[in-house]
């Protein structure tokens, strides 16, 4: 018998903070999967049988605004948000540091008011006893699965802004070269 072969090398263990930022990444394409699922399949039933799904408009309208915080939550970690970088281009490497920390500090700040003001949306929702039209359904989860994603982007900016001030390097920002 001969020797068992070697096993190949795994990649790199990623940290615990990094499987997580995954795992938010995940759920943000889960949630487009889901709202691509519902439109194809509600517009699938009505043109060839005439027949819609119950709530089809309400739970595709809030399926779509859970998508859209959890995008939010994705696309700020990543920085591949749409941004205009004019004066960006133009600075030397310091300040294109302070104009990434700055600009994810003011990120940070607006989203994290907007977290506040949507939790208390969940709360006014549960409260009002808001339903869906057609099943009567609670409206107010789905106001809180979508908060979930505002906390989640909340707390991505949070780890973009330590990592862009402590190691740009996790970030793919190169390191600053000292001057002479």
């Amino acid at each position: 018998m001969s020797a068992p072969a070697a096993a190949p090398e795994s990649p790199a263990k990623r940290s615990r903070m990094d499987r997580f930022i995954d795992g938010i990444e995940f759920l943000a394409a889960l949630f487009v999967a889901i709202v691509a699922a519902d439109i194809f399949i509600s517009v699938m039933l009505r043109k060839f049988f005439s027949w819609s799904i119950p709530d089809s408009y309400d739970f595709g309208r809030l399926l779509l605004g859970i998508l859209i915080f959890w995008g939010i939550a994705a696309t700020s970690y990543r920085g591949t948000h749409i941004t205009v970088d004019l004066v960006w281009t133009a600075a030397g490497p310091r300040m294109k540091r302070v104009i990434d920390v700055f600009a994810t500090l003011v990120l940070l700040l607006v989203v994290s008011v907007h977290s506040v003001m949507l939790f208390d949306k969940v709360l006014t929702t549960r409260a009002d006893h808001v339903l869906t039209y057609d099943l009567h359904l609670p409206t107010w989860p789905f106001f809180f699965v979508a908060w979930l994603g505002d906390v989640s982007a909340v707390l991505l900016i949070a780890i973009r802004t330590v990592r862009l001030i402590v190691r740009p390097e996790a970030l793919g920002v190169p390191p600053l070269k000292s001057v002479e």
